[in-house]
């Protein structure tokens, strides 16, 4: 096993509880150094036990003190004295001396983090994980107002939090999403009995736009709550806990067209509880927004649904009307016609089952080999088709051109290679860095040289691969050695793949 030497590694080599803590906290960095008016600098030992910065967050309540990131870099000897001090006291260093970067004094505080962990007998202790070094800027500086005091008030409680294992919170559920709210959309203070000591200006604004008129401070904010919800049928039930400030969880209150995020960090010494934070955001736009692409995505999907219903449709009509036709040449015409809507219709009826537009094309590529059946037996052969390799998950505007070309490739191969008796088409599949490469080969009667290139199916194979895909196809046959046909798909359709794959995990 390799050394961790970058950040990356760092994180990539700690224990899955270390790295399950440190990730929960690092979410939660820039309301920490939003509230503490700082910049935060997460530090981690590399492989010789040098400290190394893992993380950095810049505040957004206040001047940063650093205008190019620490990543990478190691603990500068000028903090090192309070950063040892607080490992070695198991608690938070204030510097008693301006700390001076760049010709800019700063007040240097170093937190150790540290994880609380449950022994077999039950019993709890901290162990060590990390630690962070909070740089205040004190260039310019004045007065403090009261919100600067309490967001400072706050921080503090949170960082005492960390020393003691007690924050973050890893039964939390997530908040990383669109409209989460932060340190300056609104903060409220509550006391141990849930009245609020302290609502900031933005925060008195997102209730009052849900009907709230007085002042929030002395009241109590489940009360206040109550009151604003009274006539709605249905309330989230997270509400009560996050409003009392007893649960860290998220919850949207709903006044008619006004929607209010609150968030709840409940604070406590020593597993004593003494209030909490409420952080709170007016997201009326946001989920709004968010209701009309659910709204949007819906109608998409149900017009995948109707067109693979169609399509279906078509594909019946054309059966139907293969079976009353009494012309042999036109009976196979309507035949094939009848397939090739049924391939597309398959893809369809995959695009409308989910709302990424990757497809699991092995799936896909699964229910088309089903259609061969029907070929094969009215051609009285039977075929094993099989599948070697696995082409995963493809871009949709290619999953359609690909199942037709294949389509078309299997099904000659039951036609004209295997027609009359048994044997087996092969489909085999590579994927790798240069592209996709797939083989279709059967084990028939084969065919002489110059006798590809004149049929429908052929063309069609051929404006499909290269002029849909790019790609190129070669036919290798000898009469009694059976076909191989051979589709590569260059690198740009892996480029443009991979980045399709990397738009899809994003979005999960």
């Amino acid at each position: 096993m390799s050394t961790p030497t970058t950040p990356a590694e760092i994180r990539d080599h700690l224990e899955p509880g270390d790295r399950s803590w440190l990730d929960a906290l690092s979410r939660d960095l820039q309301l920490l150094a939003d509230l503490d008016c700082a910049d935060l600098v997460l530090w981690m030992p590399d492989r010789d036990g040098k400290l190394m910065a893992i993380a950095q967050t810049r505040p957004s309540s206040a001047p940063t003190l650093f205008y190019r990131d620490l990543l990478g870099q190691h603990l500068r000897d000028q903090w090192r004295v309070e950063v040892e001090t607080a490992l070695e006291r198991g608690e938070t260093v204030h510097s008693r001396q301006p700390d001076w970067f760049d010709e800019l004094p700063a007040q240097l505080a170093v937190t150790p983090v540290n994880r609380r962990v449950v022994e077999a007998n039950g019993e709890s202790e901290r162990v060590a994980v990390a630690v962070i070094t909070r740089h205040t800027n004190l260039a310019g500086s004045r007065g403090r107002t009261r919100q600067e005091v309490t967001f400072r008030e706050c921080a503090e409680d949170l960082f005492d939090m960390i020393v003691a294992g007690d924050f973050p919170d890893l039964e939390a559920p997530s908040v990383e999403r669109r409209g989460a709210p932060r340190a300056s959309d609104g903060l409220i203070r509550l006391d141990p009995e849930g009245i609020v000591t302290f609502a900031s200006a933005n925060a008195l604004s997102a209730m009052n736009k849900l009907g709230f008129g007085g002042e929030l401070e002395g009241e109590s904010l489940v009360e206040v709550v109550s009151m604003l919800v009274q006539d709605r049928v249905t309330v989230d039930e997270a509400t009560p806990l996050v409003v009392t400030g007893r649960a860290p969880w998220t919850t949207d209150i709903e006044v008619g067209d006004t929607t209010v995020t609150m968030r709840a960090l409940p604070l406590s010494d020593g597993g004593v509880r003494i209030g909490a934070v409420v952080i709170c955001r007016d997201t009326s736009d946001v989920r709004h927004q968010e209701q009309e692409l659910l709204t949007k995505d819906a109608t998409i999907r149900e017009i995948h649904h109707r067109v693979k219903n169609n399509l279906q449709t078509v594909a019946a009509l054309l059966r139907i009307q293969a079976r009353r036709s009494r012309s042999d040449e036109a009976r196979e015409s309507l035949t094939q016609a009848m397939r090739r809507v049924a391939s597309i219709a398959v893809v369809h009826d995959t695009l409308a089952g989910g709302f990424s537009q990757m497809v699991a094309f092995d799936e896909v590529f699964n229910r088309v080999l089903r259609l061969i059946a029907e070929v094969s037996s009215s051609h009285n052969t039977h075929v094993r088709p099989r599948v070697e390799g696995e082409f995963g998950t493809l871009p949709s505007e290619y999953a359609t051109p690909l199942a037709l070309a294949l389509t078309e490739l299997v099904t000659n191969a039951v036609e004209h290679g295997l027609e009359g008796q048994d044997g087996e088409v092969v489909v085999e599949v590579k994927r790798g860095s240069e592209g996709l490469d797939v083989e279709v080969r059967d084990t028939g009667c084969g065919f002489a040289p110059g006798r590809i290139g004149s049929g429908l199916g052929t063309q069609i194979i051929r404006t499909l691969v290269e002029g849909e895909l790019g790609g190129t196809i070669e036919w290798h046959s000898e009469i009694g050695e059976g076909t191989r046909v051979e589709l590569s798909i260059p690198r740009r359709w892996n480029a443009d793949l991979e980045a399709a794959e990397v738009q899809h995990k994003a979005f999960d």
